[in-house]
């Protein structure tokens, strides 16, 4: 395999954002399409097993050796903006916040929002990430994708893709994101969308522990209530396990105060669930993707 994208035996740790992980036995950061097929092909000639994330924010890898391949996207960046008809074409590995500052300085419509969420876009149409109840599923024509089995690129129209709450089909099906088609309002205010835009960054920041390495949220909310709530009425803001602590500032989030490991992490989700359980019998679900783990993702 081609050394320049490939590396063996890599620390995955500096690849989420919660500053946790294990040592992957392969990984590698494709610079193009063509680099992904390639390495996805690789993986399946030599019967690796291959596992895309993307900025590994609401990601959790096990300190453990991780066999076969782990992809990173985040170089797959391009963007193109079309102002007049407010289609855009992005490929997978584009930040949020790159592209939520882009669109407003682009006056389009609707992705103001997604500013404060430190994801990319393949990640967040995989997680149907967002903010209440907005998500890119509103303004997404179709997504552009690889079959892990066959190689054969394909473009899949938002009507044949099931979004539910942080939830896709692609989460149940053996396809890799390349890039996705999308629509945003255009001949938006300028300068409104600009100011909404940073006004909705400094609200995430002064509510959020948006500097501290963390996941972003942990669990979905229930319906007809809010995690943090939960969390909140079982006394456990601040509560710590190592180096794993509950957020101060919002109990939906699980901050890495020093050198946590995985498992300090794992074992405070999971008592996060048992009181939350028992106390108030509803299950709390994470939105937190895990590797490594015998966890049901």
């Amino acid at each position: 395999m081609n050394k320049k994208i490939f590396s063996e035996n890599c620390n995955l740790s500096s690849y989420t954002t919660i500053k946790v992980g294990g040592v992957a036995e392969y990984f590698a950061e494709p610079k193009s399409v063509e680099e992904l097929s390639y390495l996805i092909k690789w993986a399946n000639l030599n019967k690796q097993r291959c596992q895309i994330i993307g900025a590994g924010s609401n990601l959790l890898i096990n300190n453990i050796f991780i066999k076969g391949l782990v992809v990173c996207t985040k170089k797959l960046k391009s963007l193109k903006i079309e102002p007049y008809s407010g289609i855009i074409e992005a490929e997978a590995g584009v930040m949020l916040p790159t592209l939520s500052n882009s669109l407003a300085k682009n006056g389009l419509q609707g992705g103001e929002w997604a500013v404060g969420i430190p994801g990319t876009l393949g990640g967040a149409i995989f997680m149907n990430a967002g903010t209440g109840n907005l998500s890119l599923a509103k303004n997404l024509i179709s997504v552009k994708v690889i079959n892990n089995k066959t190689l054969e690129k394909l473009k899949i129209e938002k009507k044949d893709i099931n979004f539910e709450y942080r939830f896709s089909s692609f989460q149940k099906n053996d396809l890799t994101i390349i890039s996705a088609r999308l629509h945003f309002e255009p001949n938006g205010n300028l300068e409104k969308l600009i100011q909404t835009t940073k006004n909705n960054l400094k609200l995430k920041t002064e509510t959020q522990p948006y500097h501290q390495p963390s996941f972003g949220s942990v669990f979905k909310n229930p319906e007809k209530n809010y995690a943090a709530k939960l969390i909140d009425d079982m006394g456990l803001k601040g509560f710590k396990i190592g180096g794993a602590e509950i957020s101060t500032m919002h109990s939906n989030f699980i901050i890495n105060t020093s050198s946590a490991s995985s498992k300090d992490i794992y074992k405070l989700i999971t008592v996060i669930q048992q009181k939350v359980l028992q106390n108030k019998g509803i299950y709390l679900q994470p939105e937190v993707r895990m590797i490594g783990f015998d966890y049901p993702n």
